[in-house]
């Protein structure tokens, strides 16, 4: 990983040195500028030869005097360093300040040697690295400076441009790499051409500043290299570290996901890792505390199994060795009851187990809470099977009552309270259902006039199994996993369930209400 980081900074610094580093731009201005001193030169030249360097032929018309031009090259040569020709109007070189200076051979390169004995160890390796990096940049595609032995204008481009009268100019390479820049112009004399100007030079100064900018633009892209380097290595450690601890704790917990262990807390870290610690840890927790519910359920039905099932096996060891029918059948009924309860037990066992599965596929809707209390309020009005007991539904505040869930798992909740209601109410007792809205709640009430709830049992009422029916009722009808299975539908929605007595004002339990908060969304 930090590798990866290293490269992609280092990389956006590489493409952005090697387009600072082509500098085709910076070197064509100079050229430029240095073809417009040759032409202004060779413009200068032109003049002075025109008015000191012609003669008349016997037919009247000018032409260019070699002896005169080469003498006064001879003056101008040495303060310029450039190479100068002329060339006469029917293309023949009538001038050289070369051969004008006495040379035959090639130019004179004036540079210092280094100090004697001083080892230039450094700068070579820098000089090698610089060749090395030039060698991967694309090359300039220039024509090849050739010299001929005899020279006439027609080997130069621009000299033949410049004998018809327009200046031109040329850049080349010679035979060892080298850059050479010249400019040719006219030499008229009233309108007459009579010659042209051929001012040459190497781009030695060229390549010099060039080179010159790419070795300072080489020395700030190391020392920037070189910080990317420490900035890379630096969030490698502070990112790449803490994510490789995060993953070997979350690995240890996937190999052994009965032990969950803690995961590295960087708390702090303000940052997105510090927050992916915080909910790694969180879901540790809750996986662990999901590993102890399971157990307790486990434990739980267990017990809850051996019940019935012991029941079950003293009354069949009782049977075998009664000879009374009616307590053989009395048995029987037993046995029965028994049966049905472990059916009960494991349908609503099963139920339980699927019902986290089940609530996190559920999809959720916009449900108007007041028209699903008035519908079962309505069905159980209209049931016949509470007797004289009565159901009244009533709305204590203005709607909507209007909440985000799932009409099936709310509708079970209520159900399953309002059936509570009519079991614990006396014959002729009344249920009262009511609905209103406080800020960001919707709240149902159920009310009953029974005998109330245990204070002790107000929240034991909603642990799985547990089981607080009417003295009249017979046992073993309920598993008690109705009000643990209605809070955790009530939780997974988002609100709250919970049971309370009503009192009077002298403290009289006039009987039992449950309260269930559902947000407004």
């Amino acid at each position: 990983m930090t590798c990866r980081i290293l490269v992609v900074n280092v990389l956006a610094l590489a493409i952005l040195f090697a387009g600072l580093l082509y500098l085709g731009r910076y070197e064509q201005n100079l050229i430029d500028s240095e073809i417009q001193a040759l032409t202004t030169q060779g413009e200068i030249f032109a003049e002075a030869l025109a008015e000191g360097a012609y003669g008349t032929r016997a037919d009247g018309s000018t032409e260019l005097e070699g002896a005169i031009a080469s003498t006064m090259l001879r003056r101008w040569v040495t303060p310029t360093k450039n190479r100068i020709r002329l060339f006469d109007q029917d293309g023949t070189l009538v001038a050289d300040s070369r051969t004008s200076l006495g040379l035959r051979g090639g130019s004179i390169i004036v540079s210092e040697l280094p100090p004697p004995d001083t080892p230039d160890n450094f700068g070579g390796i820098f000089d090698r690295i610089y060749q090395k990096i030039i060698g991967w940049l694309p090359a300039r595609q220039l024509p090849l400076y050739e010299e001929q032995a005899d020279q006439r204008a027609a080997d130069y481009g621009e000299v033949s441009r410049a004998l018809e009268g327009e200046p031109a100019s040329a850049v080349r390479l010679d035979d060892s790499g080298r850059l050479i820049i010249s400019a040719a112009v006219p030499l008229q004399r009233f309108k007459q051409v009579i010659g042209a100007v051929f001012v040459a030079r190497d781009g030695q100064m060229i390549n010099e500043a060039v080179r010159s900018v790419r070795f300072d633009i080489l020395t700030i892209f190391g020392a920037a290299l070189f910080v990317t380097v420490l900035l890379s290595i630096y969030l490698g450690s502070t990112i790449v570290r803490p994510l490789r601890r995060l993953a070997a704790a979350a690995d240890k917990i996937r190999i052994a996901p009965g032990q969950v262990r803690s995961i590295p807390e960087f708390a702090g870290r303000n940052d997105e890792i510090g927050d992916l610690a915080a909910d790694l840890n969180a879901m540790t927790d809750a996986l662990s505390h999901r590993f102890d519910a399971i157990e307790s359920f486990a434990a739980d039905v267990a017990h809850e199994l051996k019940n019935p099932l012991t029941s079950l096996r003293s009354a069949v060891e009782t049977a075998s060795r009664l000879k009374d029918i009616d307590q053989q059948q009395r048995l029987m009924d037993v046995i029965q009851d028994d049966v049905q309860r472990l059916d009960r037990l494991i349908s609503d066992i099963s139920d339980a187990s699927r019902l986290d599965a089940e609530l996190s596929r559920d999809e959720s809707e916009k449900l108007d809470l007041s028209k699903i209390l008035a519908a079962l309020v309505e069905v159980h009005s209209t049931a016949g099977s509470h007797g004289e007991r009565q159901v009244i539904f009533e709305q204590t505040t203005k709607g909507p009552f209007v909440v985000l869930g799932n009409e099936g798992r709310i509708v079970q909740v209520l159900q399953n309270l309002i059936s509570n209601a009519f079991s614990f109410s006396p014959p002729t007792g009344r249920v009262m259902v009511q609905i209103s809205r406080d800020r960001d709640w919707i709240i149902a009430f159920v009310e009953d006039e029974g005998p109330g709830i245990p204070p002790s049992s107000l929240e034991k009422i909603f642990d799985r199994f547990y089981s607080e029916r009417p003295e009249n009722e017979q046992f073993g009808t309920h598993s008690g996993l109705g009000l643990s299975i209605s809070r955790q539908i009530v939780a997974a929605h988002g609100g709250i369930i919970e049971a309370e007595n009503r009192t009077d004002t002298s403290g009289q339990v006039l009987g039992a209400r449950f309260i269930v908060k559902l947000p407004n969304p």
